[in-house]
């Protein structure tokens, strides 16, 4: 499975909401350019809850055509329905991606049982790499260590994406999984130190904003280099705390469109960032030189 910084790539759209094929491709050459190792398309961050199936897999589409082999593609196809995440993990497969990535069922909170249930029957039915997701701070769904052991020991369940910043868990699950299963962090604020302690990438956020410095962290944090990961990570700091001010990927796509990327765009029941948080997203653009300060 792929390594390093995998970016959880936003969905662009016009100010009418409408999708910006233009601009995807532009963002996704970039990526290729800053030396991005994946993408996950339609993941959180990429507004799948704001699209429909059609839109959805053909985001995906595109997305696999235009990365043209030329960069990893995962796919969001995860639901709180067995079968219509089957459905979508089938139809993402048709598509060309290398793998999904899927969501806890969110919102009717099943049992830990139900969990694996719900996962070794997508892996039984769609003959794909499988990367489990937890999110609890979302989802209401919280996938237990002991859950995903069990999970790792499913044919197609190849990894997992840890969004709990939790480093404690982090650890245990390092420990605790086997040989070749691949443990990303969801969370970029602790993602240097889950990768120093093992983990093999981080499916990113702050990826969409500094693709080349945080791949270059990455790199330094999955080769052990905890001196160089540390100061690189710094330097980024700032800017994880601020891509998360509101709902992501809010954040992400105002600064995104601030830096010339693509238009503002987003949809409800999402909104563009307040005016009140955009001076410190904006500082922490310019202190990283991602924008140029405003004339007094």
């Amino acid at each position: 499975m792929v390594s390093g910084s995998v970016v959880a790539l936003v969905t662009p759209m016009h100010p009418s909401g409408s999708i910006d094929w233009e601009s995807l491709q532009r963002l996704i050459d970039w990526h290729v350019a800053e030396g991005t190792s994946g993408i996950v398309s339609v993941g959180t961050t990429g507004e799948s809850s704001t699209l429909d199936v059609g839109e959805h897999l053909e985001v995906i589409r595109r997305t696999v055509q235009y990365a043209a082999g030329r960069i990893s593609v995962m796919a969001g196809t995860g639901a709180n329905s067995t079968r219509e995440a089957i459905e979508l993990s089938a139809a993402a497969k048709r598509l060309g991606v290398e793998a999904c990535l899927l969501v806890t069922p969110y919102y009717n909170k099943p049992t830990q049982e139900g969990l694996y249930l719900h996962y070794r029957a997508i892996a039984e039915a769609v003959d794909l790499p499988q990367i489990l997701y937890n999110v609890p701070s979302r989802t209401a769904c919280d996938l237990l260590s002991e859950t995903v052991f069990r999970l790792a020991q499913v044919p197609g369940i190849v990894g997992l994406k840890d969004a709990t910043g939790n480093l404690d868990r982090a650890r245990e699950l390092i420990a605790g999984v086997p040989a070749g299963f691949a443990l990303y962090s969801g969370d970029d604020a602790t993602a240097a130190e889950f990768m120093l302690a093992g983990g093999q990438g981080t499916i990113s956020v702050t990826a969409n904003i500094v693709p080349g410095r945080f791949a270059a962290m990455c790199r330094a944090a999955t080769a052990g280099d905890a001196v160089l990961a540390h100061a690189l990570d710094a330097e980024l700091a700032e800017l994880h705390r601020v891509l998360f001010l509101e709902s992501n990927p809010i954040p992400a796509k105002w600064a995104l469109a601030e830096m010339g990327m693509m238009e503002h765009g987003i949809r409800l029941p999402l909104t563009p960032l307040s005016a009140i948080h955009q001076p410190r997203l904006r500082r922490a653009l310019i202190d990283l030189g991602l924008l140029a300060p405003r004339e007094a």
